[in-house]
């Protein structure tokens, strides 16, 4: 049987992100990936927001990772030419409920060490004159990012550290190796392949197929719940140059105007809880009756948003460890100290800012897998 020092399952932004990680540390890698190109997950399927950190509570690791994964982002961006602008964001208030949601945020924002620009409704309208709000939260380091090319350059540097993406390659299970003893990972098709260190970053799949190693006790997995979130282009131009954002209320964003790089606006995600938590059946259409809902959340900030503006563009699906009702938990990033498998991460609800985060969450990683 070969063996290898690590298999990272699954090629999305995060998988590649901890292979081009663990390669540049000096071990050999191989990112087993089931579809035939990279990127073609939960990946293919989000905003492209870089996201600042404004929302995350303090010390959490969705706090700590998004800021640090940030900043590394823009310096990848930088260095390999990935495409990207730093276009800023406002959030909005339009009521006195919304005013005090947003100075919760701007706390928050300061405590997880995230510039923010509390701004007047003038102040705010002066930059964007197409909005309408009472008060706004300026956010200078938010931004936006082709993250098919990104993905791109994590592939280029894994393969230039001596890493190799392996297509098509689905994994079935693993015997999880005690003590010294490698890892042995079954592929679907029949094959296997030995291994110090095992990552599972499957993202929608990750929860089932960490049921399916061997040896890891049942008590560290986490129930797996999928939540779909469709997005609709607008017809035209927007008259916006920053992405607009209402204040958070619970722990939904609201309806939302994203930009991407040609200047095109979408407005999403919603939210609709999935009776699934099956990849294989999942429906990724757009149902048009779905925007009826948007344009009256979108006219407290864009009264100008016209009748029949909003068109079905794609949907996404979130990888979630909690359901309907119950409070977001963080990241989880479970490492040996926590299960007591050796050489073994799993990575478990890595939804937004899982694309921000994804180099910080790489550095974890790492870190988790050194002998202490």
């Amino acid at each position: 049987m070969d063996r290898i020092d690590a298999i990272v399952v699954g090629a999305g932004a995060v998988g590649l992100a901890v292979a081009r990680a663990l390669a540049r540390a000096g071990r050999e890698v191989i990112v087993a990936e089931a579809q035939t190109a990279i990127g073609q997950g939960v990946s293919s399927r989000n905003s492209e927001v870089i996201h600042a950190g404004l929302y995350y509570a303090p010390g959490s690791l969705k706090a700590r990772l998004c800021v640090r994964g940030k900043q590394l982002l823009y310096a990848l961006c930088d260095s390999h030419g990935v495409a990207h602008r730093n276009c800023g964001k406002l959030v909005v208030a339009t009521s006195d409920a919304e005013t005090a949601a947003l100075c919760g945020l701007q706390d928050r924002a300061v405590a997880n060490g995230v510039p923010v620009q509390w701004l007047s409704g003038a102040e705010a309208s002066a930059l964007e004159p197409g909005l309408h709000c009472s008060a706004a939260l300026l956010s200078p380091t938010t931004g936006i990012v082709d993250s098919h090319g990104l993905m791109l350059a994590l592939q280029g540097d894994l393969e230039n550290a001596g890493g190799a993406v392996a297509q098509g390659s689905a994994v079935e299970g693993a015997v999880l190796g005690q003590a010294s003893a490698p890892h042995v990972v079954r592929m679907a098709d029949g094959s296997e392949l030995a291994a110090g260190i095992v990552v599972n970053s499957a993202s929608l799949h990750a929860c089932a197929l960490a049921r399916r190693f061997e040896g890891l006790d049942a008590r560290f997995i986490p129930q797996e719940y999928f939540a779909k979130g469709s997005y609709y282009a607008l017809a035209g131009r927007a008259p916006f140059s920053r992405l607009i954002y209402p204040a958070p209320a619970d722990a939904w964003l609201g309806v939302h105007l994203t930009l991407d790089l040609g200047g095109q606006a979408k407005f999403g995600p919603d939210l609709e809880w999935l009776d699934t938590t099956d990849p294989a059946r999942i429906d990724y259409a757009v149902d048009p009756a779905r925007a009826d809902g948007f344009y009256a959340e979108v006219r407290r900030y864009w009264p100008d948003l016209p009748d029949g503006a909003l068109v079905p563009s794609y949907s996404g699906v979130r990888p979630k460890i909690y359901g309907p009702g119950e409070a977001a938990p963080d990241f989880r990033i479970d490492g040996p100290a926590l299960h007591g498998v050796p050489g073994l991460v799993n990575l478990f609800g890595i939804e937004s800012p899982g694309l921000t985060s994804a180099l910080a969450i790489a550095e974890e990683v790492v870190a988790q897998l050194e002998p202490h």
